[in-house]
């Protein structure tokens, strides 16, 4: 179906909705890689168009932690993963966030990524792993830190840190600020399809041990 729909002069795959979603927010929120493929296929699709929260389909593919096409949107060199969105959050934040172990480690093995970049609330990806007790992902995060605490990831990702601490990685404190919420809105599922011209080179900068 979408092969049909783009095969018309009429439709134009960078409409955005309401929402300021585009077609391919959409699928790399849901983790359509075959549409994703397709879509990055045509050179009238922008790989970073932001929706109205300045979420790109990266970021979106990350929250969602959709391996597949987060390798996808990164085997391309026009593509950003440093990006902000509104809230200044990076696809690596978001990751960190929701857990996605998958999506952290496949982001920090890019030589370019930024793992302790703050948001405008001062939260590095770090802290907020701390905070949301994803203590896999603090464990891969923890040694990027500009210093790293003593205390053992099991016990440290039960203890939030607040926007002041975050920089020193020290549980001084506790936080009672929630879980942020992903500014963005899924659509239905879609068919999935392939497309032969995405390539996944840069997975291969891997940062040194």
């Amino acid at each position: 179906m979408v092969k049909i729909l783009l095969g018309r002069d009429d439709v134009n795959p960078e409409t955005p909705d309401f929402f300021g979603q585009t077609p391919l927010c959409y699928a790399a929120w849901n983790g359509h890689e075959g549409v994703v493929k397709i879509l990055l296929g045509r050179d009238d699709v922008n790989p970073e168009k932001p929706g109205s929260c300045g979420q790109t389909p990266l970021c979106n593919a990350a929250l969602r932690g959709h391996e597949g096409v987060v390798k996808i949107l990164l085997g391309r060199g026009d593509v950003n993963p440093n990006k902000l969105d509104n809230q200044s959050r990076t696809p690596l934040s978001w990751a960190a966030i929701k857990g996605n172990e998958g999506v952290v480690k496949i982001l920090l093995e890019l030589d370019d990524v930024k793992p302790n970049k703050p948001d405008e609330e001062g939260r590095t990806p770090l802290s907020w792993a701390i905070q949301e007790g994803h203590v896999r992902v603090v464990t891969l995060l923890q040694p990027l830190a500009s210093a790293t605490p003593s205390t053992p990831p099991e016990q440290l990702a039960t203890i939030p840190l607040t926007s002041s601490d975050y920089q020193y990685n020290t549980p001084h404190a506790t936080s009672t600020r929630a879980t942020p919420t992903p500014q963005t809105h899924p659509l239905r599922p879609s068919p999935s399809s392939s497309h032969p011209r995405t390539t996944y080179s840069r997975i291969s900068k891997r940062r040194p041990r």
